[in-house]
């Protein structure tokens, strides 16, 4: 079964109660199994240039590397780490040369959050404070780790989580897309289940609700993934709804192991070699 078939996806953007405009931006093609969204920063109207480009060009590099002719014998899970890499390479470049020669898109930048999936896996990749969530039977785990200054005094055990929500300084980002030459994407790689609920978010979301009351969304409204984003929302909004509020939903029905893959038939004839020669 194609990963499109397998995973249900519900997806809402708003503009918060005191934004003029959206800086978010997000993207969904599961023809390919991928998921992105971004949060933009900069001056007017700078950070939506950012964020789109960021989910644009993601978007396209990994169509094309999805869809070459290769592919089919020879795409698995690990080329897939070094293809997002490079597609992330390439919108930081394309972003920080934007930045550096139009003035109006001076300091431009944007956070990014993406899931990938493929062959009954997950990776999540991202960059900044935009998060990406998995909800597994009656536990939420956060599978990202933010790119901030709040994050960084918590590791160090200078704050608590409880003292960072209320901190001056939540939106301090410690790395972001397009602002330097180049960028790390931090990767990381997922079993994935049927019945998993993943929940990709801007910090418009998680500045305004905490992990119980996200948990609680999650959970409440069982299989209706479009009810849960628009309460998601709604409930960011209804805490303050100081920033854009951007979430994607991915909710997995059934498994998408990919049948007769090339690694598949490499190890069958290995093995029907090794019973010849016995």
């Amino acid at each position: 079964m194609s990963v499109g078939e397998a995973i249900e996806i519900a997806t809402l953007t708003d503009v918060g109660r005191y934004r003029t405009h959206n800086e978010d931006a997000l993207a969904c093609d599961m023809s390919i199994g991928l998921l992105v969204l971004a949060d933009g920063m900069g001056g007017y109207k700078a950070g939506e240039i950012a964020s789109e480009i960021a989910v644009l060009t993601i978007m396209a590099e990994m169509s094309e590397a999805m869809h070459e002719d290769s592919v089919p014998t020879k795409f698995h899970i690990d080329i897939a780490e070094e293809c997002l890499s490079k597609a992330v390479l390439r919108a930081n470049h394309t972003i920080y040369h934007i930045s550096e020669n139009q003035p109006q898109c001076a300091g431009m930048g944007t956070t990014l959050v993406l899931a990938f999936f493929y062959d009954n896996q997950l990776i999540a990749g991202h960059i900044g404070d935009s998060r990406l969530y998995r909800l597994r039977g009656h536990v939420l785990e956060q599978l990202t780790v933010d790119h901030s200054l709040l994050q960084e005094q918590i590791n160090l055990g200078l704050i608590s989580k409880e003292q960072a929500r209320v901190s001056e300084h939540k939106n301090l980002v410690t790395r972001a897309l397009g602002v330097d030459p180049s960028v790390e994407l931090d990767l990381s790689k997922h079993e994935v289940e049927a019945g998993d609920l993943y929940l990709l978010c801007s910090d418009g979301l998680t500045d305004m609700l905490d992990d119980n009351v996200i948990y609680e969304a999650l959970v409440q409204d069982g299989n209706d993934i479009e009810k849960i984003a628009a309460d998601l929302v709604y409930l960011a909004n209804g805490a303050g709804g100081t920033d854009n509020i951007s979430v994607i939903l991915a909710k997995v029905n059934r498994d998408f192991a990919i049948k007769n893959s090339w690694t598949q038939r490499l190890f069958g004839k290995a093995k029907v070699k090794n019973k010849t020669s016995a």
